[in-house]
């Protein structure tokens, strides 16, 4: 039996000065920082580069493009 990550809406709802949460099909959060123009990482209160971001939408888009029409 697969578990699937259900994140604390406490600990993971609205910040102030913060977009989001954004939540990826792989379990993982993030909000978007408009000052610094930055995904930030809520677990580890560091910024996520671009490149991983992109990685964490592919993810999302090949889920997409699998659902039958």
């Amino acid at each position: 039996m697969a578990y699937k990550f259900y994140p604390n809406k406490d600990k993971f709802g609205p910040r102030k000065g913060l977009e989001g949460p954004f939540r990826y099909v792989n379990g993982r959060i993030l909000y978007y920082d408009p000052k610094e123009g930055k995904y930030l990482d809520p677990l580890t209160d560091w910024y996520v580069e671009a490149v991983e971001v992109q990685d964490l939408e592919g993810l999302l888009f090949d889920l997409i493009k699998k659902v039958p029409a």
